[in-house]
């Protein structure tokens, strides 16, 4: 053992001890020596070695270990334990633990009846009390959940035996805790009044009063010793895992739950700490740390009974109890004394006593604050002033986080509330506003530097964690909480939030003052660094302001538009006012004193101005069609001034994240705001040229890509409230045809042209070409593919030549898949949106250029040699042809028996036996749809012959192709990767939910229970646990078409052919699977019937060679 695990052994040499350790522990003796090493060695290795191979005898053999034999096991490791577990390390110590209650697991209580009995006695005797709790801790986890393969009977046996001793072990729980905090109690307890059956009213209107027991929850904490200290964190922890499975009862007790909080105390009491650092010896220390854990612990054993939402009536008053006396520990932690505040206290409490105390607050307010809140006398408020200190003053950012989440879970509660009683509206909103006013004010603080400077500076805004930094996750879940109090509360909220805002636009707005001319430029005149850092701080704040703002523009509109029309109005007007600034006196250019700092802030909040005023592009749209009955100037002079300030923006010169911002305010007035007079602004002709002159410089792909995107849309989309013989379209098309051709100029030069054969250009440079105006087309067209009829046609008048050129360059670029790809994209996205208006022709044309390209060669080279490019470009094809087997009408049937033969005969080949799933999910969904969209390309079916016949089988049309996809959908069920067999598990159930597929008299006589076969296969193997539920259900479709048929002939036949298990075992697993028909039972026989299928084996692969079986 000791060479295995030496450094220097070789990989090779570790094999070869393996084996031969693995053989070793095969032997059937080898017990004997293994019990002999235990009693004899003290090397780790050993130990540990020899207990692993009794866990196997145990867990694997033991059905075949003779019964001398197991009496030996079953009276010498106790022995052992007993003998031994002062000395033995822990984890040997609780490995041997495990291994008796293994033992436990399979023979109490009939071969090993004092198994329970003596856990009993270890406890309750004082020298072995801690192991006796280890051995309770381990039966708990082991016997009540157990792991392990277990008959389902024995399962349900070992439950119930469990059941019958919780309350015996619970108060044997409740005894020690009670005894060691007696015994270390600095004043003789009381004990706690017995709970009166008196009105929860009383106990109610007190919950935040003290409880009862105050004055026992007031004693000091006692100083416990090392090893009270270890036997109670024992008892908690057993506790805690108890209270994981047993049912909320009476054994329960109050006497129990008031234990607990004393010990919950332990993690808020700082005294204790104090003591400790004070004696100064490092035990001490030690101890109060230890202490700490009993409180953390005490606080899990909470939690689990929190976190259980069905409530027996008997037990809602000690629930109410547990409230109270949590309220009262979260009156101790944020009570402020003058000397301590409140953060400072929770900054000495152990982090993660803090974290159970927030997930305590999670759980009441998410399971039991609607069953708490309808008692007229719960204070809620009172509750929420304290949440409320409690959150302010967390020492972490995730604590805030935390807490920040249970305010969401309240106004979520909140507003569902309202929403289901509007008649209560204002009363409910009268009794929480100050509490929600006062959230809103102190969240607003939390994210301006001016109130909270030291805590902001600490979150890094660099590092991306899930698309975002911890700064913008802080700025984000704050914005939630101001928006959900905004939806409540909507004046109040509006009325907090601008001032704030106004306040830090005048510093920005005036900024222009230090503005100076210098040689190189424009400079900002602010130099001293006390004055920078103000600066810094005014500019950071401003742009989570302007966020802010922009969270907030979806109540202003819908129903409430008129009504706040002109706090709508006001913030729209400020926001137009700073984007222009912003770009006239050109920040984003401008030279500060410390560039590192200054200019991204300049920039961020310029780039902010825009986007908030992008979120307003919907309330623009509603203003656009109240402006178009009354025509009002000011509408007209808001565009026009927002275009002023984004034009300049949109240049190679402008730094990314302000252009990308003005580009999506562009294209946000294009499409959702779609004012006539757009295109007629001076500053949108400008945008017009700049695009379209071919001597200009491109802009970065994005940019490009939104701005034609902007400009198409203003030209293809209809305008609002105007009939169709305003929309001046034969204008708009001819513009919009420049608009295509000024973009694709190089692109069609590619073509190859009879009379001037091919100029010669670099390959990498074709590529760029491709690549540019593909992006921008596929864009163009993906946005339009929603629109009316009228905007496609034109769009694609604009597009057709494009598209021939596209069509003409394919085949020369087949083998560069990068390109393909590409390609593949721009005609997927034309299918999708543009097929009514390519018409039939053309359509059939490209799809037959595709069929002819994609030869089996081909795709085997894309799918085996270019890798995953490669697979993407034979996925995109396989998505094209999807949209094309979904196409209503007879137009596209002919293909179709092109498009299964490419699948079954050409895809399918090459992917069949590959293990990676590229391209598999793509070829099951166009099987899937093929079958789907085109049910009567496989059963015909007239309704007349239907009706004639009742329920005559349809005629089978096209079988052998229809098998073959069955076929494909079988293996893939044999194969490991869990989505494709989740995916194509749905696409069966959907077929025959819309189709009956299991009915059909093809499937139901050649293929139903193959199909169960191999479902009941997977779920034996345990090859894909995490559909268990799923596969059940198909499982049950499939055999409620033919019930009969599944318990005279299938059940007994998949028995018969069942290996590993004996007649007689088969017999007893067909008795129990139950006859019944609904899906509930029908499932749970199906598990039944394979977990003790497994466990059969389990037993029968343990016995010794030439066992004779009965």
């Amino acid at each position: 053992m000791t060479e295995f695990f030496h450094d220097c052994t070789t990989n090779e040499r570790k094999r070869e001890i393996e084996e031969l350790l693995n053989n070793f522990a095969q032997q059937i003796g080898a017990w004997r020596f293994c019990l002999y090493f235990l009693s004899s060695t003290r090397n780790d290795y050993v130990m540990m070695y020899s207990l692993t191979v009794f866990e196997n005898l145990i867990n694997k053999m033991w059905l075949g270990v003779p019964s001398q034999d197991k009496m030996e096991i079953r009276s010498c490791l106790p022995k052992l334990l007993l003998a031994h577990h002062k000395t033995l390390p822990y984890f040997i110590r609780n490995k041997l633990c495990k291994v008796i209650v293994d033992i436990g697991r399979q023979d109490w209580p009939m071969f090993y009846h004092d198994f329970f009995t003596n856990i009993l006695q270890l406890i309750q005797s004082p020298v072995t009390t801690p192991l006796g709790l280890i051995m309770l801790k381990t039966t708990s986890e082991e016997l009540a959940c157990p792991r392990e393969d277990l008959s389902v009977a024995r399962k349900e046996e070992l439950r119930k035996l469990l059941l019958e001793q919780v309350q015996t072990v619970l108060g044997l729980l409740t005894g020690i805790l009670e005894t060691v905090w007696d015994k270390h109690s600095v004043t003789a307890a009381t004990p706690p009044p017995s709970p009166t059956s008196g009105e929860s009213g009383d106990l109610l209107s007190n919950l935040l009063q003290s409880p009862s027991s105050a004055k026992l929850l007031n004693q000091p904490i006692p100083i416990l010793d090392v090893e009270s200290e270890y036997i109670c964190s024992l008892a908690l922890e057993c506790l805690a895992h108890l209270f994981s499975w047993i049912p909320l009862s009476a054994s329960i007790t109050p006497s129990l739950l008031t234990t607990i909080f004393h010990f919950a105390r332990f993690g808020c009491d700082i005294r204790a700490r104090k003591m400790a650092s004070v004696n100064g010896s490092s035990q001490n220390c030690v101890l109060g740390q230890e202490r700490g854990r009993l409180g953390v612990l005490a606080m899990s054993c909470i939690n689990e009974l929190m976190s259980k939402n069905c409530v027996p009536m008997e037990f809602e008053e000690y629930l109410l109890r547990m409230f109270q006396q949590t309220f009262y520990l979260l009156q101790k932690i944020t009570k402020d004394n003058n000397a301590h505040t409140v953060k400072s206290r929770l900054e000495e409490l152990d982090e993660s006593y803090i974290e159970k105390f927030t997930d305590f607050l999670r759980l009441f307010v998410s399971v039991h604050l609607r069953r708490i809140e309808s008692y007229s006398q719960f204070p809620v408020v009172e509750f929420l002033t304290l949440l409320f200190k409690y959150t302010f003053h967390q020492p972490t950012h995730e604590g805030y986080f935390s807490c920040l989440d249970i305010w969401t879970l309240f106004l979520d509660y909140l507003t569902s509330k309202i929403k289901s009683r509007l008649g209560d509206k204002e009363a409910v909103l009268n009794r929480y506003e100050d509490a929600l006013v006062l959230l809103l004010t102190e969240v607003l603080n939390r994210i301006q530097f001016r109130y909270n400077q030291a805590q902001l500076e600490e979150l890094d805004d660099e590092t991306l964690d899930d698309d975002q930094t911890e700064w913008q996750r802080y700025l984000r879940q704050s914005l939630e909480v101001v928006a959900k109090v905004m939806e409540l509360l909507p004046t109040h909220a509006f009325s907090t939030l601008f001032p704030v805002l106004q306040d830090n636009l005048e510093v920005y707005l005036g900024l222009q003052q230090f503005i100076v001319t210098s040689a190189s430029g424009h400079r900002l005149n602010i130099t001293a660094e006390n004055d920078c850092r103000r600066l810094h701080c005014s500019l950071r704040d401003l742009s989570s302001l302007l966020q802010a703002v922009g969270r907030l523009a979806e109540y202003f509109i819908g129903d409430v538009f008129v009504v706040r029309f002109s706090d709508a109005l006001t913030v729209v007007e400020r926001l137009v006012k700073v984007t222009l600034y912003g770009s006239q006196i050109k920040l984003y250019n401008i030279e500060t004193a410390v560039p590192s700092v200054l200019k991204p802030d300049l920039i961020d909040v310029h780039a902010q101005s825009l986007a908030a005023l992008q979120a307003y592009s919907h309330w623009l749209a509603q203003y656009c069609s109240e402006a178009h009955r009354q025509n009002t100037q000011q509408f007209v002079t808001l565009i026009s001034t927002t275009m002023d300030a984004v034009t300049p923006l949109i240049s190679t010169k402008v730094q990314d994240k302000l252009l990308l911002s003005a580009c999506h305010l562009l294209v946000s007035l294009a499409t959702t705001v779609r004012p006539v007079f757009l295109i007629s602004i001076p500053a949108v002709q400008k945008v017009f040229n700049r695009i379209t002159d071919a001597s200009a410089q491109r802009l970065v792909d994005k940019a490009q890509v939104l701005v034609c995107r902007a400009l198409s849309n203003i030209l293809l989309l209809p305008w609002p409230n105007l009939p169709e013989n305003e929309q001046q379209w034969p204008v708009r098309s001819i513009n919009h045809a420049s608009l295509i051709s000024a973009l694709s100029r190089d692109y069609h030069n590619l073509k190859p042209n009879a009379v001037a054969p091919q100029r010669k250009m670099p390959l990498d440079d074709t590529k760029v070409i491709i690549h540019q105006t593909l992006s921008v087309l596929e864009d163009i067209v993906e946005n339009i593919s929603g629109e009316s009829t009228k905007s496609r046609q034109i769009c694609y008048q604009s597009l057709q030549e494009s598209v021939q050129v596209s069509l003409a360059l394919f085949p020369a670029f087949i083998h560069q898949s990068d390109v393909t790809d590409e390609m593949l994209s721009f005609f997927l996205t034309l299918f999708r949106g543009l097929r009514v208006q390519m018409g039939v022709p053309f359509t059939e044309q490209i799809i037959q250029t595709f069929l002819n390209m994609f030869t089996r060669e081909q795709l085997a080279e894309s799918i085996l040699h270019e890798g995953s490019t490669g697979c993407r470009v034979v996925e995109k094809f396989l998505k094209i042809l999807q949209v094309v087997v979904q196409e209503p009408g007879q137009v596209f049937k002919p293909f179709l028996p092109s498009i299964i033969s490419l699948c079954m005969e050409q895809v399918y080949p090459i992917i069949a036996e590959r293990p990676s799933p590229d391209v598999k999910a793509e070829l099951f969904e166009l099987l899937f749809r093929t079958l789907h969209h085109n049910w009567r390309y496989f059963f015909k079916s007239t309704v007349l012959a239907s009706v004639q016949r009742g329920i005559a089988e349809e005629q089978m049309e096209n079988e052998p192709q229809f098998s073959a996809i069955m076929q494909a959908f079988g293996q893939s069920f044999l194969q490991p990767d869990i989505h494709l067999f989740k995916q194509n598990l749905f696409y069966l159930e959907t077929l025959n939910t819309k189709q009956k597929l299991y009915h059909k008299k093809i499937f139901r006589t050649t293929m139903l229970f193959q199909f169960v076969n191999v479902l009941l296969q997977v779920l034996v193997h345990k090859s894909h646990d995490l559909l268990q539920e799923e596969i059940g259900i198909a499982i049950y479709n499939m055999a409620s078409v033919d019930f009969d048929g599944f318990f005279a002939a299938f059940l007994p036949e998949f028995l018969t052919s069942c290996d590993g298990v004996d007649a007689n075992q088969k017999n007893v697993l067909g008795r129990n699977f139950k006859m019944d028909r609904d899906l509930p039972s029908f499932t749970q026989s199906v598990h039944r019937l394979v977990n003790d299928l497994r466990y059969y084996r389990l037993c029968n692969d343990s016995l010794p060679p030439g066992t004779v079986k009965l």
